[in-house]
């Protein structure tokens, strides 16, 4: 089967981000895609103090689109995530929800572990506007068993590793790395999930500079599980895609059997 990554910069102007968005679905699926996987907060970006503008509904213009997507051209889509709101809006959720071709929501995760970090001297306290939530989700996706998280996910190997025991085939991991992250660990990160629990990962990103002055490494990737990358977007807004051979997947897990050789809990 063959999945994609969409790579954009989003800012407050959400119809804007969704047009964009709604065209780089598009090519990708006329390229073949049959799971395409947007990236962290595609559909509105600005700082933790205007999060009462940017959040939505569940079922807000935003994931509404996404399902319209689905439906109209019989894909999946990651709809990488979006802020979810809650009560008023002035905090949410980040939360990625996974969308079948007949436009139902088949999978909903709300990001675990937030974004309170110092990087280069800027500080980042993604817990100022947002709840975490507190557990793990996979769905179907194409033959995919695909495993749901957000960005510094990525950075708890742990969270894969669940995620793995529970039948995982396929890591979906939309994200928005900084510049400096993302230039020293971002692949490396990546491929060690990949390998680590022998899975796809399909990792999107934001790319650029936000409106906020806030960096986006960008580099979205398509990683086997063999740690091989399948495919990149340069840089610049764009998607990548990849044929995922799960057949050989299969017998990767037959020969080298980590995922059953594991002795601690």
């Amino acid at each position: 089967m063959r999945a994609a990554v969409v790579q954009l910069l989003a800012d407050e102007d959400t119809a804007r981000n969704i047009a964009r968005a709604g065209e780089l679905v598009r090519a990708a699926v006329v390229s073949g895609a049959q799971v395409v996987v947007l990236p962290e907060k595609w559909n509105w970006w600005g700082s933790a103090s205007r999060t009462s503008e940017g959040a939505e509904a569940l079922d807000g213009p935003s994931l509404s689109a996404a399902r319209a997507w689905a439906r109209e051209l019989g894909v999946f889509v990651l709809a990488g995530s979006v802020l979810e709101a809650i009560g008023d809006g002035s905090r949410a959720h980040n939360t990625s929800v996974l969308i079948a071709p007949d436009g139902r929501d088949t999978a909903l995760y709300r990001k675990v572990h937030l974004f309170d970090v110092t990087v280069d001297g800027h500080e980042y306290r993604e817990s100022d506007a947002v709840e975490p939530g507190e557990s793990l989700a996979l769905g179907y996706a194409a033959g995919l068993r695909l495993g749901l998280s957000v960005c510094y996910d990525l950075r708890f190997p742990e969270l894969y590793r669940s995620l793995a025991a529970s039948g995982a085939t396929a890591l979906a991991v939309p994200a928005n790395f900084t510049v400096p992250t993302g230039a020293a660990q971002w692949d490396v990160l990546l491929r060690a999930r990949a390998i680590e629990d022998q899975c796809f990962v399909l990792a999107a990103g934001q790319c650029g500079e936000h409106a906020t002055g806030e960096g986006a490494w960008g580099h979205s990737m398509i990683v086997g599980p063999w740690g091989t990358v399948l495919a990149e977007v340069p840089d610049g807004e764009g998607f990548a895609c990849a044929d995922l051979d799960l057949a050989e997947q299969a017998r990767l897990r037959v020969a080298l059997p980590v995922l059953s050789h594991r002795r601690l809990p």
